[in-house]
This record gives C-alpha cells, structure tokens and sequence, in this order.
C-alpha cells in the first residue's frame, strides 16, 4: 500500500500550521529537535517522518496531532 498522497497532506498540514505560528522551518526544526534539512524535506513529501516526530512537531507546534492528519 502505498501513502504518497497522505504523505504529502502531512507535510503541507506541517507547513500550513508552522507559517501560522509565525516559525521558520529552522525555527521549528531547533524547537523539535531535528534538522533544517529533515523538515523541509517532510515539508515537500521527500522525507516521510516517524510517529515520534510527528509528536514532536504537533507539540512545539501546539496542535493536536489529530490535526495533522485532518486532509478533509
């Protein structure tokens, strides 16, 4: 099964909710604990991120993560 379309939801959520909460990606990233360079790809459906990055995001982001997932 692949997920590429859910992927890319996730990043643009991702993304739509950092520039909402006035953050670079580098900012974002710092307050997360992973790379510039890990964020953006997720940000553009390079990278596909673990759960446990997911939680982190949703945490310094101050989102449910149910939120994330949201594509409706």
């Amino acid at each position: 099964m692949d997920f590429d379309k859910e992927y890319k939801l996730l990043g643009l959520k991702i993304k739509y909710f950092r520039e909402k909460a006035g953050l670079t990606q580098e900012q974002l990233a710092e307050k997360a604990g992973i790379s510039h360079d890990f964020l953006g790809k997720i940000e553009v459906n390079i990278n596909r991120p673990g759960l446990k990055t997911v939680f982190k995001l949703a945490r310094v982001l101050d989102v449910p993560v149910k939120d994330l997932f949201d594509f409706e």
